[in-house]
């Protein structure tokens, strides 16, 4: 293990160490996506970009199951290096590396004897339908692949190879850039080609993975013969993992709820959607790169009862998390029209989408906090306030807001939606951690 990181005694020194090689591999995946929707949208066909944006809430069911291994073992595995336990530690990555399979081939197949009827559910209409279909098959048969992704970018960070993380992740994000345009364009597969390039990509990253926890690892293993692990830490797992799972899941519903509430105003307003959607990421997953660049820390710390590190970390994220959220929002909020005019060249479609995207990052400051209390719940096994966050934000608040606005401002309303539930999220984040964590720690 890395011990180095975690004994540094400037806490933010150790943060970044921790969170630099993650926001970067983030930020190739950011690039990915954006570069996905770009050659997507260079076909000019509307029906082809709305297909593949209606496909996006499977995409996160899938990356949610990984996070019930990758987040909830990650977290268990950062509590068990504080307390010198490198046995317990084998035996989790091993559960987890094994679990991930399995779970992603039996969602894969799943995916594929319900297909049709899953189609119609996310949104897919008689134009969008047969783009939707070609992307959701090939993601349905690479869902084992995608799903493993997860694990081990998760895992290796606990362990302190934070660089390793990076380097597999931006690996597979680059096979999938290079990709792109020649399944897209050249070999003109359209929504069909896109997925398969996603799907070889996630592979590459795998075996990276693989190769690198089989020669560099010194705490996690790949054999099944180490799977066995206590009820207990089955449970620590999916106390945790599963809340981080419901995030993301949450996040799959709130996309199709907005789909299904913009179908009547036509598959324009879907296409301007998923663009702003895929361009508001830029804020977001920046800031959870950052958030999640700290759990490790937060979990050491926890689990080796060292509430000074702790605290001086928790105070240093508040502040980082915050402006960094305000910097960036407010480069996208007034660049929207440009960021839109990259992906189409339809007036329309790049004025709804402006507007949509200025309302998916002017509340970007609360989801910032959200993420960071979510964060340290995570990484102090307080599974009910992980649980209650991971239900909120895209979840049952969002749900309240969306069809209270819906009904009462129509498509505004709609739009709008997301930003009331932040602020909401956000207030009750900061009250589970005053019960929660703040007792304990700072008291």
């Amino acid at each position: 293990m890395e011990n180095a990181i975690f004994e540094e005694k400037k806490v933010s020194k150790a943060y970044m160490k921790l969170s630099l090689p993650l926001v970067l591999s983030m930020t190739v995946s950011l690039i990915y996506n954006l570069a996905d929707t770009f050659f997507v949208a260079q076909t000019q066909n509307t029906n082809i970009v709305a297909g593949v944006s209606l496909c996006a809430p499977l995409f996160t069911t899938l990356m949610a199951l990984g996070n019930i291994f990758g987040q909830g073992g990650s977290s268990l595995i950062s509590r068990l290096l504080g307390k010198n336990d490198t046995t317990a530690t084998r035996r989790v990555s091993a559960f987890c590396f094994w679990g991930a399979i399995l779970i992603g081939a039996l969602m894969g197949f799943i995916m594929l004897l319900f297909r049709t009827p899953l189609l119609y559910v996310i949104g897919a209409n008689e134009e969008t339908f047969n783009f939707a279909r070609d992307y959701y098959t090939w993601l349905a048969i690479g869902a084992p692949a995608l799903v493993l992704s997860f694990i081990h970018s998760n895992l290796l960070r606990s362990e302190g190879m934070s660089k390793e993380s990076m380097i597999g992740t931006m690996g597979g994000a680059i096979v999938n850039i290079l990709l792109d345009p020649i399944f897209i364009s050249v070999l003109g597969l359209n929504a069909g080609g896109a997925a398969m390039a996603s799907v070889i990509g996630y592979i590459f990253s795998d075996v990276y993975f693989a190769v690198v926890v089989a020669k560099k690892s010194k705490v996690l293993t790949l054999d099944i013969q180490e799977t066995r692990i206590p009820a207990d830490h089955i449970k620590d797992i999916f106390a945790i993992g599963i809340p981080a799972a419901v995030v993301n899941i949450m996040s799959s519903v709130s996309a199709v709820l907005v789909n299904q509430f913009l179908l009547p105003y036509g598959n324009e307003k879907i296409a301007a959607m998923g663009i702003a959607l895929k361009v508001s990421m830029i804020v977001l997953l920046l800031l959870t790169g950052f958030s999640f660049g700290g759990q490790p820390l937060f979990g050491y710390y926890y689990g080796a009862g060292d509430k000074q590190r702790f605290g001086e970390l928790f105070h240093f994220c508040l502040k980082f998390i915050s402006g960094l959220a305000l910097a960036l929002s407010a480069v996208v909020f007034i660049l929207a029209k440009p960021f839109m005019r990259i992906f189409m060249d339809n007036e329309t479609i790049i004025a709804d989408g402006a507007l949509m995207l200025r309302l998916q990052v002017v509340s970007m400051v609360f989801v910032g906090v959200v993420l960071l209390m979510t964060i340290l719940f995570q990484a102090t096994g307080k599974a009910v306030g992980s649980s209650i966050l991971s239900v909120s934000r895209q979840g049952i608040v969002f749900m309240v807001v969306l069809f209270v606005a819906a009904n009462l401002f129509g498509c505004t309303g709609v739009l709008f939606s997301q930003a009331v539930a932040d602020f909401l999220s956000a207030i009750l984040a900061v009250v589970l951690f005053k019960k929660l964590v703040y007792k304990e720690i700072f008291e």
